[in-house]
């Protein structure tokens, strides 16, 4: 039997010459023989006659004909470290690789058959027609093994900022998609139609009244990217590993109060999903008030009055002369320039603001108010220039959120009351922008053109466009998140335009929106306050239908780098209830956009240094010419992720974990390297914690993390202030000797990755024992092939084993399997085969923590975190056949040191995590911010590579007799 069993997992490869008809006779004829075979007490020889035997085999290249019809590719059941195992079945299973298989599929010894969900539907059907049962395999379906990702539906393209794709009618924005979060299953509303769920959603929530609050896991309304697979919902018992294949409908409802009962009957499924969802009992409230107001009738206004003297859309043209530059105006105009930014990328914004500043103008900068570090660094810059404010006010301006509207109006109204401020258009902009034409190019085309306002219009059908842009759709922001919560009617007697929230308005114009008490602004404002995307309609709806409509021209002057594909995976679907897109970084290929000289654009976007600092500096240096040679700094960047005022509560438990470690590994390399025998004078002892963390790229490498930190120097007994720069190991191999397969470019594991720009956001792969990793391929072109991914963690278990095929023209893949967790803290191994060939590995650290919320770890809490998932099972199936297959042998006393690493804690879990992280992680160097009893340490101000080493291509300073400070 097990013989068998062991050749019916190597498929005839013949089998595609044979008809439909054909291969169902054999089919049922060799299952006889293959029955027959199983009870010979001598069976024949692993041949490839007995090969053909295979009853299984020759069953699923039927099912594959009836699945996927014929296309010379089939379903391919078998393993094919059996085939390894035995040269003759080898032999003929590579034959079978010519046409490489769809799918990976296990039959393990004990006949249990995990298939894909479409497999599943057509296996009973296929074998109730058999009319011979065969006794030897029982095919299990229940417990799916999902080894093959669905690809992923291309985006097309789209004219506006940020709309939804074109394909719109077949995206899901529904607020009941699959999550990624964990939640808890509701068996119930499973397989219930959608009046039902709402029925008994309603119902829970009113049982729920008076128990406590049960808050849902960070980003519960998460769902799934396009194309992947779903992922676990289940939530993680102390002994109940988390059962990764299962598919779980629903969520865990929250318990609702409201400081007043809702005045209507709340009974939209948009609604009752927001509230489900909602985190605080004040956004609760909020969305039951709004969703009642609307509901009666209270809230949305029915009709506008249009002030617009023309019929239709008005659009001036504008035309650029590069000759007149050379006739500015008498009275040139003045800028308001409104910088609206986040995030931590202090020094990109320096030399953005670098670029476009001029004496002349003015600069009102709002900060998010969660980028509070950002906020401190704007605050520093513009004390030392007048014609720069930083807004006494800040809001959190998510992305499609109506707060951002909010801020322009505020601006708008600051910049109007400031009566010093003498200005003439207003201009918004972010960190991410960057000028491609010089400060005197903008005034002189803006002084010919001081009446009219630029704005870009979304380029289709307005009817098309208002439901791709969810106008028609009541929207509320609350909790950093905005709500969707049913159906509304545009207004009547106006017509609606929107486009892109990048805009340039002049003074008349913007005076108008901010002061004017008529019906229209007064009504937009209101209707725009419960929209999605605001910003992208809101001034060009109200300039449109208002008497300046003669005013508008339809050109931004950006050039925005849209790219559908990449840009529109509907990634801030746990921010917005809605499907959005967002455009690419430029890269130095792109240049030549912001060559062209016949259409009149001034701005470009989007430019981030931590993907590609280069075109940054060939726009600069193409504006303003090069730096003198010599200038430090021109090819290095660094980011801060990390300042001792935003407290150790803003780091998780990995992050500080391995900051500490990172800094013991400086302090080590002080003492080895700059210690000379018998002097304490380059020894040192940690204290406290790191004081900040950047990242260091140099010619758009990441090359580590610079940490700043404190220490006690041993010889004089003086706390002195390091920085330490840690640079990881290369982990990526190929093969030796390497195999003929040359598709494969490079492998690397780690969490955030970004499918817009193909890169991790958490630089460096800082993985602790609760992080989700995601393995990325990044592949030359060439043909389609099947590749298996082999995932091996610390002590040799195989926790996971998948196949991906790889399209001719794929250039990354990306999977992250549903592991059980904790995952077991060390160094993993993934392993990349072709026909089960060793192509390249790749290695990554799941680091023990020596934290927990903040705090030192305790003892019995680190072994539940460093012991690996129970019973070491990462999924429901084992993969421990392939070990020997493999060559990884799990070594009892190998097991046995990871269990006492597990135990540990205090100074000995120190030294465990210090071990591991210096296997993967290399101090380069060290130097003092201050004075040192080291006399041969290095000030960090000297080096090339300290955070406080000198940046002038970012550095501000005092304002250049032509009014410009670049």
């Amino acid at each position: 039997m097990r013989i068998l069993t062991d050749v019916c997992r190597c498929v005839h490869p013949y089998m595609h010459t044979r008809t439909p008809i054909h291969r169902a006779e054999e089919t049922w004829s060799w299952l006889h023989r293959a029955e027959a075979d199983a009870v010979n007490p001598n069976p024949p020889s692993l041949t490839w006659t007995a090969a053909r035997k295979c009853a299984v085999g020759s069953a699923l290249f039927l099912l594959s004909f009836r699945i996927f019809g014929y296309t010379g590719k089939f379903l391919s059941l078998y393993d094919v470290s059996t085939c390894n195992a035995f040269p003759t079945a080898r032999s003929s299973s590579d034959m079978l690789r010519k046409d490489e298989p769809l799918h990976f599929l296990r039959l393990h010894p004990a006949s249990r058959l995990p298939l894909s969900t479409s497999a599943q539907a057509f296996i009973p059907k296929l074998i109730s027609e058999d009319p011979h049962p065969s006794p030897l395999i029982t095919l299990e379906t229940q417990d799916g093994y999902f080894s093959h990702r669905p690809k992923e539906k291309v985006r097309t393209d789209s004219n506006n900022e940020n709309s939804v794709p074109k394909d719109f009618e077949n995206v899901d924005n529904s607020n009941f998609a699959p999550r990624t979060q964990k939640q808890k299953h509701q068996p119930e509303l499973a397989k219930k139609p959608l009046s039902r769920q709402k029925e008994l959603l309603k119902r829970k929530l009113e049982q729920e009244k008076g128990k406590g609050h049960a808050s849902p896991g960070k980003g519960a309304n998460e769902v799934l990217p396009p194309g992947e697979g779903a992922a676990v919902n289940s939530s993680h018992g102390k002994d109940a590993p988390r059962q990764p294949h299962a598919r779980k409908s629903g969520g865990s409802s929250p318990e609702i109060k409201y400081d007043q009962p809702p005045k209507c009957d709340i009974s939209g499924k948009e609604a009752i999903s927001a509230l489900s969802r909602s985190k605080s009992k004040h956004c609760r409230q909020e969305i039951g008030e709004t969703y009642c107001r609307h509901k009666l009738g209270l809230l949305m206004p029915e009709k506008v009055t249009r002030f617009c003297p023309l019929e239709g859309k008005a659009n001036k043209n504008v035309q650029w002369d590069e000759d007149s530059v050379e006739y500015m105006l008498a009275n040139p105009v003045r800028i308001a320039f409104v910088l609206v930014v986040h995030g931590r990328a202090s020094r990109q914004l320096q030399r953005m603001f670098k670029a476009i500043y001029h004496k002349d103008h003015f600069y009102y900068i709002h900060v998010d108010k969660r980028s509070n570090y950002l906020h401190r660094q704007v605050l520093q810059f513009a004390k030392q220039y007048s014609n720069v404010r930083v807004t006494p006010w800040r809001m959190a301006t998510i992305w499609g959120g109506a707060s951002l509207l909010s801020t322009y109006l505020q601006s708008m109204r600051d910049l109007l009351e400031m009566t010093d401020w003498p200005w003439d258009f207003f201009i918004n902009l972010s960190a991410a922008d960057y000028p491609i034409r010089t400060n005197d190019q903008l005034v002189a085309f803006l002084s010919r053109y001081r009446d009219m306002n630029f704005l870009k219009s979304h380029g289709r059908d307005n009817a098309r466009f208002i439901r791709k842009q969810g106008l028609d759709r009541l929207f509320l922001e609350c909790d950093a998140h905005m709500w969707r919560l049913g159906d509304r009617r545009i207004p009547e007697g106006i017509a609606v335009d929107g486009g892109s929230d990048w805009f340039l308005l002049n003074r008349k114009f913007v005076e108008y929106v901010t002061f004017s008490t008529d019906d229209l602004v007064t009504k937009m404002k209101q209707f725009y306050s419960y929209t999605l995307l605001p910003a992208e309609s809101f001034f060009h709806t109200v300039l449109e239908n208002s008497p300046h409509c003669a005013t508008m021209v339809d050109n931004n002057l950006r050039v925005t780098n849209w790219n559908r594909k990449l840009g529109c995976k509907c990634q801030y679907k746990h921010i917005v209830d809605w499907c959005g897109c967002s455009p690419n970084d430029f890269k130095p290929q792109d240049f030549h956009r912001f060559q062209q000289t016949a259409r009149p654009t001034f701005f470009a976007r989007k430019f981030e240094a931590v993907v590609n600092q280069e075109i940054i500096g060939q726009l600069d240096y193409y504006l303003y010419g090069n730096y003198p040679a010599g200038t430090p700094g021109l090819r290095s960047y660094w980011e801060n992720v990390y300042e001792e005022p935003d407290g150790t509560h803003s780091l998780s438990d990995v992050a500080l974990t391995l900051y500490h470690s990172f800094a013991r590994l400086g302090l080590r390399r002080a003492e080895t390297s700059l210690h000379t025998d018998g002097e304490n004078s380059c020894r040192y002892y940690p204290m406290g914690h790191p004081a900040s963390v950047h990242l260091y790229f140099l010619a758009d490498r990441f090359q580590g993390f610079l940490i700043k930190h404190h220490a006690t120097n041993l010889a004089v007994s003086k706390l002195e202030t390091l920085e330490t720069w840690v640079m990881p190991k290369k982990v990526f191999k190929i093969a030796s000797p390497p195999s003929d397969f040359g598709r494969l470019q490079f492998s690397e594991v780690g969490t955030d990755w970004d499918a817009k720009e193909r890169l991790f956001r958490n630089f460096g792969g800082l993985l602790g024992p609760m992080d989700e990793p995601v393995g990325m391929q990044k592949w030359g072109k060439g043909p389609n092939v099947t590749v298996t991914i082999i995932w091996v963690d610390p002590v040799n278990v195989i926790a996971a084993t998948y196949d991906i095929l790889i399209e001719s023209t794929a250039e990354f893949t990306h999977y992250k399997p549903p592991l059980n967790l904790p995952l077991r803290p060390g160094v993993w191994t993934v392993k990349i085969l072709h026909h089960w060939v060793p192509v390249a590995e790749t290695k990554f650290l799941v680091a023990p923590l020596t934290f927990s919320n903040r705090q030192p770890i305790k003892a019995e809490e680190a072994l539940k975190l460093h012991n690996g998932p129970h019973r070491s099972a990462y999924m429901e199936q084992s993969f421990q056949g392939l070990n020997p297959v493999l060559s990884l042998p799990i070594s009892p006393a190998q097991v046995e040191q990871a269990r006492r690493n597990a135990a540990s804690a205090g100074a000995a879990l120190e030294r465990w995590l210090d071990s591991l992280v210096g296997g993967m992680w290399t101090a380069m160097d060290v130097c003092a911010t201050g004075p040192t009893a080291c006399p041969v340490m290095q000030t960090c101000s000297q080096t090339a590579w300290s955070s406080f080493s000198p940046d002038p291509k970012s550095e501000l300073g005092a304002v250049k007799p032509d009014g410009r400070l670049r």
